[in-house]
């Protein structure tokens, strides 16, 4: 019977391999072996190996779908020669419409985590469909950030007003996001003073807020929601920049020493070219300006934050960590590299699936996983083992146990029980993730899982057992199910015995089984 689809499949991944769109190969090749040879040269070439095809496949799957290949994806990949398979394969993965539904939740998260109120999660699931659409149809980057920075409408209609929903319309804080996901510098230190470790001025920041004193966020009662919107004209101009029901024509100054009376009115500028606009611009002047200065190619640090949080993410460890703590009074690891990169990033068009498929083709992405190193290795000696996002591990639980399809309600509920149990903010460091108690219990007590979990005939087990009566084949099938992976000789050594030591073959399995899905290896990506 596998041996049947087998060959199936492996004449469908050889036509597919023939017909797919190969636009991005040869230049993804080009610059993925550029950058390996920079870094090396920088750092000091990795002594680990390149790692084998199953750990890359799962580890290509996860990191661009958000889901983990099927049993059939892993054999027939294992089986073909083609010398470019891993970047081809990439390539086809980057059509396939779970491409944007896996990043649209990480940019929600990255958005919406750092939100000032939780009413503004009315929006979230308009800006997740928005997000999806934009990255499956590549729109530039810096389109998608000018749709965010430009954005005005309901908050339940128009996914573009996410992030300035989500600090509510207030000035100060839209710049600092605008600023930190962005240009990944975090010039909010400067709000109430200088910044105490890089150049940025408090009348810099302030400047930067400037450009957003006409948006506000008022809410609407009937339906419920919110709306974004900017004025250009006002019967009264509040004297303080605190009423963001309403807005204000001009952004002042906070006057610390007396804060009852108002700052001086501050003119547009931006921080990084020193260009400014005139007070009495109208909003929308203003913000298509900003977004304009934002992502031109003359400003490196919009593709740079770009590059940095894309590497990270996949290769487990950035060009600058934080990902969002850059700018010119920091040191990069790799400089040559990471700048070239970002150079070849702005020459592509801001294209992100370009980008994608060649972080996935360097040699860095695909070397043995490892815990993140400490402070006095070197870097970029590895992958890193990263821990799933909620909505991932959620997708692997279900696909690996063949849940049967859920009702759309049902499943919302599941993934916002799974997003409060395993959820994290994306824009942290990775080595603050910890895991909980109350995620061990979810994994082990669950009653859905469990039911699941069961040898009972329809379940993904009992189905398996059924079919492969070989207990050394059934328990390779269940780790490649699982784990993507085939069991060590030890592993199998040991199954094996537990079988036959516990007598009931349907008990062993389902055993065997449960102690795979609580694994810290299921719940990573390696």
């Amino acid at each position: 019977m596998i041996t049947r689809m087998l060959k199936l499949a492996v004449v469908s991944l050889l036509l597919l391999f023939a017909g797919i769109n190969t636009s991005y190969s040869q230049s993804v090749l080009e610059v993925a072996a550029e950058v390996d040879r920079l870094i090396d040269q920088q750092t000091q070439p990795s002594s680990n190996k390149i790692c084998s095809d199953e750990i890359y496949l799962r580890r290509l799957f996860l990191d661009i779908t958000g889901k983990t290949p099927t049993l059939d994806d892993i054999l027939v990949f294992n089986l073909e020669t083609h010398p470019e398979k891993r970047t081809k394969v990439a390539e086809v993965l980057l059509q396939d419409p779970d491409y944007g539904a896996n990043w649209a939740r990480f940019w929600r998260d990255v958005i919406y985590y750092r939100r000032s109120n939780d009413q503004i999660l009315l929006g979230a699931s308009i800006a997740e469909d928005y997000f999806q659409d934009t990255l499956n149809t590549n729109t530039p980057w810096d389109q998608f950030a000018t749709d965010l920075i430009t954005a005005l409408g309901d908050i339940r209609q128009d996914g573009r007003t996410a992030l300035i929903a989500a600090q509510q319309g207030r000035p100060e804080e839209t710049v600092s996001e605008i600023s930190r996901i962005f240009l990944g510098i975090q010039i909010q230190c400067a709000q109430c003073h200088d910044h105490p470790t890089d150049r940025w001025k408090q009348e810099q920041f302030h400047e930067l807020a400037a450009f957003f004193p006409r948006v506000a966020v008022r809410p609407q009662m009937e339906p419920r929601t919110f709306l974004v919107y900017a004025v250009d004209r006002i019967r009264f101009q509040p004297r303080t920049n605190n009423n963001r029901f309403i807005g204000t024509l001009e952004h002042r100054m906070p006057n610390f020493e007396d804060p009852a009376t108002p700052g001086p009115e501050v003119t547009p500028k931006f921080f990084i070219n020193d260009q400014q606009l005139p007070l009495g611009t109208t909003d929308m002047d203003r913000r298509i300006t900003l977004a304009k200065w934002v992502t031109s190619p003359d400003n490196p640090w919009f593709a740079k934050a770009a590059v940095n949080r894309m590497w990270s993410e996949l290769v487990g460890e950035g060009f600058h960590e934080p990902v969002d703590d850059m700018g010119p009074d920091r040191e990069a690891i790799a400089p040559a590299a990471f700048d070239y990169l970002a150079d070849k990033f702005i020459e592509s068009g801001y294209d992100m699936k370009w980008l994608v498929a060649t972080i996935v083709s360097t040699q860095h992405y695909q070397l043995e996983s490892q815990d993140r190193r400490l402070y006095d290795q070197l870097p970029f000696q590895a992958n890193t083992v990263q821990p799933l996002r909620s909505d991932q591990l959620m997708d692997a639980i279900l696909n690996t146990l063949q849940f049967p399809e859920l009702p759309e309600r049902a499943e919302l509920g599941i993934r916002r029980q799974f997003t409060e149990t395993f959820g994290y903010d994306p824009n942290s460091l990775r080595e603050e993730v910890a895991g909980t108690i109350p995620q061990a219990l979810m994994l082990m007590n669950a009653e859905a899982i469990h039911r699941q979990i069961t040898a009972r005939s329809g379940t993904m087990l009992g189905n398996l057992l059924s079919e492969v009566s070989n207990n050394r084949q059934a328990v390779q099938e269940l780790y490649l199910k699982t784990l993507s992976r085939r069991p060590n000789r030890k592993e199998l050594a040991t199954n094996l015995q537990y079988i036959q030591q516990v007598g009931n073959r349907g008990e062993a399995f389902e055993d065997i089984f449960w102690a795979l899905i609580n694994t810290s290896e299921f719940k990573t990506r390696n």
